[in-house]
């Protein structure tokens, strides 16, 4: 019985993230259990609420999304060329023809709601990657660190919106504008 439940959990997990992210947050059960192959009945027995599918849909999603961001600190690279890098595969998946922006963004926003348990684990993501920034700005000779991780999130957060809601072309507009603003922190 055990493995039909994590299969009917896979499924529903899989659809919810797809749907939420294809189509927002206000999508109805039906829709999801439908998408999913599964009764609402399974749904009920597995999570609480649709809140808690939307929460444990974004959670399930968290490490392949700080994977493709952020490098390991390991990585050989300089703090400035890992901050470049990161927003160079912004820019490469933002080209995708199902790019929306970022889920976690949009949850955050869709939501309005900092309550919410997908709300939680949005604004724990938007918290590490700002921290990523810091110890990068650290580490990097930035005269203000913490200012410069502020404004490296409203680049990355207004790329990602701008680009997901089809507004604009990430191809070479990030980088250069990242890289102005690492010139004037003083970041090597």
């Amino acid at each position: 019985m055990a493995p039909d439940k994590a299969s009917t959990k896979d499924r529903l997990l899989d659809a919810a993230a797809e749907l939420f992210y294809r189509d927002g947050v206000s999508i109805g059960v039906e829709a999801l259990c439908r998408s999913a192959g599964v009764s609402k009945r399974s749904m009920y027995q597995l999570f609480g609420s649709k809140d808690e599918v939307l929460a444990a849909s974004l959670e399930r999603r968290v490490p392949e999304y700080e994977a493709r961001l952020v490098p390991p600190p390991e990585d050989a690279a300089t703090p400035r060329e890992r901050i470049l890098g990161l927003f160079e595969r912004l820019e490469q998946g933002s080209g995708e023809p199902d790019y929306r922006g970022c889920p976690f963004l949009a949850a955050l926003v869709e939501l309005k709601d900092p309550e919410h348990p997908a709300s939680a684990v949005a604004r724990t993501v938007k918290e590490r990657l700002q921290a990523a920034f810091l110890t990068e700005a650290e580490q990097g000779g930035a005269r203000d660190p913490e200012l410069l991780a502020r404004q490296l999130m409203l680049i990355f957060d207004g790329a990602s919106a701008r680009a997901g809601a089809g507004l604009e072309t990430l191809q070479g507009l990030t980088k250069p504008t990242v890289t102005a603003l690492l010139d004037a922190s003083g970041m090597r």
